[in-house]
């Protein structure tokens, strides 16, 4: 009997996760053409788009599970969810793109952005040293993030202005309510889809005896990332380097600056100290490694691929065996 309620509840566990995933991937796709869509009529360039509109709705899968994580009082699920997507980003999604074809994009179109994530890395590294993530600084972060896109969106649109409408391909852009019931779709499945995976994956980590720490890492993690796997894989067919890095580099910055800075606005969480030993050390490795191979490469190349994704794995097995 004990083993059949402990096979009933892993189960039911298991739907619960898996079902939140599908609503969360459906969600993002929906919030990204309605975004993307929106983006084009505004007239932003392809990789600003991916820095921006394409970043943030990506994110918002990372934004409603830890939202949801943090105020039924889950803030390992929370801050792992966030820690492992960067790491996701980088080491798997960006490692499986390069793996498929090199992508061509120069350090310093992306130089502010990869300095800006750095740098929240490093006061995130700060804040769990002291073991507390306060609300003044969830201000800052929330205030930076705004700042750098009311300033990167007129930059583009006074670029686009300027150059008098190079680029576009003339064709006649799609009606503006589309990409509005897109975007209310999209969040809306979003909404559902986080409440579903968060009490699964929850459930889970009681019947197996993870961690909640672990959950949010892997599970979580890996499954908020989908949005991200799934806008690179299109912009690989469209040929769009720009979009997809600018995609990976944004959505890091995001989950940092939006994630935690509008999660502990509403209510400030404590830090596990644990992250300092390895998460949040890979993950700046993670983001740092990129200065090198965008300076000396211009892009990235298929070697590439194979250290980001190896770095991945490796980092995965630590997390299970280590």
């Amino acid at each position: 009997m004990t083993e059949q309620m402990y096979f009933s509840s892993s189960l039911i566990a298991a739907i619960a996760v898996f079902g939140g995933l599908i609503l969360l991937v459906g969600g993002g796709e929906s919030l990204v053409g309605g975004a993307t869509r929106l983006a084009r009529r505004l007239g932003m360039s392809p990789l600003v788009i991916g820095l921006t509109i394409v970043a943030f709705g990506t994110s918002v899968p990372e934004l409603f599970v830890s939202l949801t994580a943090s105020m039924q009082g889950y803030p390992d699920i929370m801050i792992g969810n966030v820690v492992g997507s960067n790491i996701a980003n980088i080491g798997l999604i960006l490692g499986i793109s390069c793996l498929i074809m090199p992508l061509v994009l120069t350090l310093k179109e992306v130089r502010i952005e990869l300095l800006i994530v750095v740098s929240g890395s490093v006061m995130l590294m700060m804040a769990t040293a002291y073991g507390f993530f306060p609300r003044v600084l969830g201000f800052l972060f929330f205030l930076t993030l705004i700042s750098y896109t009311i300033i990167t969106y007129r930059v583009s649109t006074s670029k686009t202005a300027a150059s008098d409408g190079a680029g576009q391909d003339g064709t006649q852009p799609e009606p503006l309510y589309k990409a509005v019931l897109l975007i209310i779709a999209g969040l809306l499945l979003l909404g559902f889809g986080s409440n579903l995976f968060i009490n699964g994956a929850v459930d889970l980590a009681r019947v197996f005896g993870v961690s909640e720490l672990i959950i949010g890492l892997t599970l979580a993690a890996i499954g908020t990332s989908l949005p991200e796997l799934a806008s690179s894989i299109s912009a690989l067919r469209r040929n769009e380097s720009g979009l997809l890095i600018g995609n990976v580099i944004g959505s890091n910055m995001f989950n940092l600056f939006m994630v935690l800075g509008l999660t502990s606005l509403i209510k400030p969480f404590e830090l596990n100290q644990d992250l300092l030993q390895r998460d949040l050390p890979v993950m700046l490795a993670f983001t740092m490694i990129l200065i090198p191979v965008l300076h000396r490469h211009g892009g990235t190349q298929r070697w590439h691929g194979v250290m980001f994704l190896g770095g991945y794995l490796v980092y995965c097995f630590s997390l299970v065996y280590v």
